[in-house]
């Protein structure tokens, strides 16, 4: 039978999706590994009965069977020739949570922060604490037998499994629990795969024993290999339990597909403290974990140089550079947990005495609160993706012998080793990871593209297992075998232990049916190379300068091949980034999905025709452009830049439609509006108006639209009185297309308030910044549309400001893409400021006063940032602003993207989803608050999207802060 007989099986058979599409199979082919294999097809099952039914017709088609949760495996597990049964988009249900017996039963697809926030409200958690928290699942942590940084005092997700529900290789059911002799027995006479499970694994143990009792490295910290010894163990201290369930933890997929597990909960401590030691070197710091342990902390965390430079680039990790001591070469967080905060202080004091008395350090930072963590915490989970954005090209930080853990008291003996091995090949590496339990993730920086450097990697991985061998330790020690590790397991752990999981491979799965090629019988590790596998990019002219773009090297391609998969992008609880997969939950719509479409369509033999394909269209779509990537993903994929230059591209071979024509003209069409007010506003009130405009542009008929103003900013601007003193200096305010035409009166309000403190206001009204055209991918109008501002902005002096923030930033930004080096961009870039900013340093100078009574003592502001803000400057600023008003108390949401993005939330097509996204966390924040909060908000696509979904009335800061100004 053919493929395509296979999908319409699929398709009859399964409720949930089916794709088996070029674009959805070549987001399927890659893992947050150095692997790419393109599977059969991808389905996101509903239900255990789908999963039943896709493993059924896979056999029946000769298909393997692959499972897979975030798609964040380090080590190649969840890529191959198989059929992807993808469990996040739907089985991810909490399905019960028992507080008393402290358990939850979850199916595969639950998220473990999801699953944290859940038993949180009982006083309780999961126990192993990933770094991928936010978009691990749970059936990826069993599959990989994960651990995390809190594993010294927790174990591994082995010692938390207490059921599963799994479908087996011939597609029948079985339940895997604790089981006694008698039940065992019974089971065992059965005549069907599960009754062979239970009568041959025992034998095989038997069997087995010598080499089961010798042939396991001593380390308990691992998750490599099939868990004989579990079943031995077992074995030999009760004979009558025999437990299946913690067996298949860490088995990859290879034994059994789970569709629902039972998992045990522990106490959450209440409080939390941690110690922040600062080192001179790596090996000081790793020397001072031996006095870290013996406090008994909660864990015990490595960072070295590499990362800390590349956290002080990133805005979204700039804050932890303000508390540092002087420039360490490495830290180590040592956490301390507990419910007695005397205590905790007390295990800190220790920790700091000792260091003081063995001379480990040169400072030590404590931390005792949560507002003092949080940059802490942020940069030490995000240690991954940060060492991973300093990679350049192809020439990327790989996981190929990261996962090695020994006994922590010889971890500075083999750290030392390690790193003479890295040295004599010529490796440059960033070493970060758990010293609590041994285990630094070390990644190498080698480029795949080059036969020669894969020689090295493989030479690299050679020594360093037999180094680990020759320590005691283990190979993998939490993020699996998969395909860059499986093809040692028989060298590490010999010929006879081997063979028995051979055998444990042919019972459970005779056909060799479940995501073959993992854990036993691999390929060789350096088969099915991501970057090898790739095809020469050809040349394409771009509009946009990608040598300026961060990430930008290797021209389009490369700035959207840098994204390694690590999925941060597929969070779902904080930040901004990624606003549609929050709402939609598809791979396609994650950052890391679009990036990975790019990819496909740019490696073509024409790209220009690469770009027009309908799965890129499908891809790209509902990306919002609100630049989250750009700050939040760690490897600064920066999607908004790379959709406008495919949208330009496809309309150089489709033509433009009329509706991007329109909106990327708002400057002029706003100024038409604000010209021909009222008249101009009838489309909102008129019903026939309004339905002709929804058939002609595409606009939906729910969204109200924006209002013109007769008398405009700039009208304004030109008729008001003189101010009374200029003694700051001149100021441009540039005068954007909606605070100009649509909102005049927020740039009323600032320019008095600029006035007022002091500066010579010139208004900067003759051209728009180009950020519309920019987003419909416009790219010769935007350029010109940003060469004539900036030619005006170059002949002023003194800050360029504005109360817009994705116009405004657009001058710091998408200029530079544009314009490329022009040193104008560069001298307008620098003047630029939100006038938030100037604001504070007004009001703290005593340049600006405002009245003690301007608000109630205690009046509370709920503010909710622009995402371009967050994504270019912070927010730190406004927060600063509000704050400075007499008895306000702010509250910065976090909320992400409010779903309107421009003119993203006025189209039809993406209505829906726009408002899906503010129903995310944003909408229900607002509708919490009583009538007497007072909103604020800095973009005007947040203002009006707060309006229309709420009952509420957003407010621009500037505006708050002059109805405050003292007479």
């Amino acid at each position: 039978m053919t493929t395509t007989d296979f999908a319409q099986a699929l398709a009859r058979e399964i409720e949930g999706e089916v794709s088996f599409d070029d674009y959805t199979r070549h987001l399927y082919s890659r893992d947050a590994s150095m692997y790419s294999i393109t599977p059969r097809g991808v389905v996101a099952p509903r239900h255990a009965g789908d999963v039943v039914a896709a493993v059924t017709l896979a056999a029946e088609h000769g298909v393997a069977v692959l499972p897979r949760g975030a798609g964040t495996s380090l080590a190649g597990q969840t890529v191959g020739d198989a059929l992807v049964l993808d469990f996040s988009r739907h089985m991810s249900t909490i399905l019960d949570l028992d507080p008393e017996a402290r358990t939850a039963r979850v199916q595969p697809g639950v998220v473990q922060d999801q699953l944290n926030r859940a038993a949180g409200e009982h006083g309780l958690m999961f126990g192993p604490d990933t770094s991928t928290s936010n978009r691990a699942t749970l059936g990826g942590m069993i599959g990989n037998n994960s651990a995390g940084s809190g594993s010294v005092r927790y174990g591994m997700t082995i010692d938390h499994v207490r059921t599963l529900d799994v479908v087996l290789s011939d597609a029948t059911t079985a339940h895997f629990a604790p089981v006694d002799g008698a039940e065992r027995a019974r089971r065992a006479a059965a005549t069907t795969l599960e009754g062979r499970l239970y009568r041959d694994l025992p034998a095989l143990v038997e069997e087995f024993r010598d080499p089961i009792a010798s042939g396991y490295p001593g380390f308990w910290r691992r998750s490599g290999g099939y868990r004989l010894d579990r079943l031995a163990a077992a074995a030999s201290s009760d004979p009558a339990t025999f437990d299946l369930a913690t067996f298949v933890v860490g088995s990859e997929g290879t034994l059994m597909v789970a569709t629902e597990a039972t998992v045990g909960l522990v106490p959450k401590p209440k409080h939390t403290v941690i110690a922040v030691g600062h080192f001179r070197s790596t090996p000081a710091a790793i020397a001072a974990t031996e006095d870290a342990l013996s406090c008994d902390p909660s864990a015990v965390e490595l960072m070295d140089r590499t990362i800390l430079d590349l956290s002080r680039e990133r805005i979204e990790y700039a804050a932890l550079g303000t508390i540092l001591q002087d420039d360490p070469d490495a830290l180590l967080f040592v956490s301390f947990t507990g419910d007695d905060p005397a205590e905790l202080t007390g295990q800190l004091d220790r920790l700091t005495a000792l260091w003081e008395r063995h001379n480990h350090g040169y400072h030590t930072l404590r931390a005792e609160t949560p507002a003092q963590q949080g940059a802490l915490l942020k940069v030490r989970k995000s240690g991954l993706g940060l060492l991973m954005a300093a990679g350049t090209g192809t020439n990327r930080p790989l996981a190929f012998v990261e996962d090695t853990a020994v006994e922590p008291a010889r971890l500075a003996e083999y750290t030392e080793r390690f790193a003479k091995v890295l040295d004599r090949h010529e490796l440059r590496a960033g070493f970060y990871g758990h010293c609590s339990v041994g285990c630094l993730h070390i990644r190498p920086f080698v480029d795949l593209s080059r036969p020669d450097e894969v020689l090295r990697m493989r030479a690299v991985a050679e020594e360093i297992r037999d180094l680990v061998t020759e320590f005691g330790g283990v190979n993998s020690s939490e993020h699996g075998d998969g395909l860059a590790r499986s093809e040692f397991n028989r060298s590490l752990f010999g010929d006879d232990l081997y063979e028995a999981m051979r055998r444990v491979k042919g019972i459970f799965d005779p056909e060799n049916r479940l995501n073959p090629g993992k854990i036993v019988d691999a390929p060789s590790m350096t088969e099915n190379l991501r970057d090898a596998a790739l095809t020469p990019a050809p040349l394409l002219r771009t509009a946009l300068d990608f040598t300026v773009v961060a990430g930008g090297s290797g021209g389009m391609r490369g700035a959207a091949d840098r994204c390694m998969n690590i999925g941060v992008c597929r969070k779902s609880d904080a930040g901004v980034m990624c606003p549609s997969y929050m709402a939609t939950r598809r791979e396609h719509d994650s950052t890391r999905g679009r990036a990975n479409a790019l990819v496909k369509a740019l490696s073509e033999p024409d790209p220009r025709v690469g770009l027009t394909d309908q799965g890129l269209h499908d891809a790209l779509d509902l990306c919002l452009m609100c630049k989250a990537c750009k700050s939040e993903c760690p490897l600064s994929v920066d999607m908004a830049t790379l959709k406008s230059e495919a949208l330009h591209q496809a309309h150089q071979v489709e033509g433009t439609p009329l509706r991007s024509r329109v909106f990327g003209a708002i400057r002029r069409l706003n100024r038409l509006g604000s010209a021909t007010a009222p008249l101009s506003n009838l489309p909102g009130r008129v019903p026939a108006l309004r339905t002709l405009m929804g058939r002609t542009l595409g606009i939906a008929p729910q969204r109200p639209l924006p209002v013109f103003a007769r008398r405009t900013l700039p009208r304004w601007f030109r008729r008001r009185p003189a101010a009374a003193q200029t003694n700051r200096g001149p100021l441009t305010f540039l005068a954007d297309s909606f605070t100009s035409f649509t909102e005049p009166a927020v740039g009323m309000a600032a320019i008095e308030l600029l006035e007022r403190a002091g500066w010579d206001v010139r208004l900067e009204d003759s051209g728009c910044c180009g950020r519309a055209a920019f987003s419909k991918g416009l790219l010769d109008q935007a350029k010109r549309q940003a060469s004539g501002l900036v030619d005006a902005l170059g002949a002023t002096s003194g800050p360029i400001v504005g109360v817009e923030p994705s116009c405004l930033l657009t001058l710091k930004d998408e200029h530079r893409a544009l314009l490329g080096d022009d040193p104008r961009v560069a001298d307008v870039a620098g003047r630029a400021r939100l006038v938030d900013e100037l604001l504070v340093e007004a009001i703290d100078s005593g340049a600006l006063k405002l009245r003690e009574d301007a608000w109630p003592a205690g009046q509370r502001i709920l503010f909710h940032g622009h995402c371009h803000q967050k994504a270019e400057v912070g927010t730190a600023a406004t927060v600063a602003l509000l704050k400075r008003i007499p008895g306000a108390e702010v509250v910065e949401l976090d909320a992400g993207c409010c779903g309107m993005a421009g003119s993203f939330g006025f189209e039809a097509e993406h209505y829906e989803v726009s408002m899906q996204v503010g129903e995310d966390r944003l909408f229900p924040a607002v509708r919490r608050e009583p009538d007497s909060t007072v909103v604020a908000a800095t973009g005007v696509s947040c203002r009006q999207q707060i309006a229309h979904g709420t009952t509420h009335k957003a407010h621009h800061p500037v505006e708050l802060i002059r109805a405050a100004l003292a007479p």
